[in-house]
């Protein structure tokens, strides 16, 4: 039994949701998110709480209502507040230029790496070693810092590469003679 689904989704005032067959829709002051829905959950609407239940007694749509509500959750999340993963470059001559929907990264190749941003992603650079991203997807802008982290992950030795800004990487020791 999916113990997620048991909390409602409180709906803030400012945010619309509108629930149809196949998807639900969340449109808030920072813009619109939609989600597709599996046939196995059902949502109801009670005043401003959105409530989650399996359609069935199956293991499946049991399973499928704690991970609708919490895509919900993050989508009512997205549309009020936003969301956003900081990185820091850890390294000699490691830089990030934020240039409109594009992202210039040094990163000791020897070639600049130019990462494009997908529509609905904001990049900035505070300085030329911490990115920020922004977005209103949870699930995107973690894809994207994932992606711009694995282009240079921290190395195990040193601690050089591209990583979170709340990730602790462990150093090993270097082998001895």
């Amino acid at each position: 039994m999916s113990r997620i689904a048991d909390y409602p989704v409180a709906v803030p005032k400012g945010v619309d949701v509108t629930l149809s067959g196949e998807a639900v829709a969340v449109k808030g002051p920072l813009g619109t998110l939609t989600q597709r829905l599996q046939g196995s959950v059902k949502i109801s609407r009670e005043g401003d709480q959105l409530k989650f239940q399996a359609a069935d007694d199956s293991d499946f749509a049991d399973a499928m209502s704690g991970t609708v509500r919490a895509l919900v959750a993050n989508m009512v999340a997205g549309v009020t507040k936003g969301f956003e993963k900081k990185l820091t470059l850890v390294g000699v001559g490691f830089r990030a230029q934020a240039q409109g929907d594009k992202l210039n990264l040094s990163l000791g190749f020897s070639h600049p790496i130019v990462h494009e941003m997908p529509k609905g992603i904001k990049v900035e650079t505070p300085s030329m070693t911490e990115i920020l991203i922004k977005g209103l997807d949870k699930q995107l802008v973690g894809q994207v810092a994932a992606e711009v982290r694995s282009y240079r992950p921290p190395e195990p030795y040193k601690g050089k590469g591209v990583r979170y800004a709340d990730e602790r990487v462990v150093i090993k020791e270097t082998k001895k003679k």
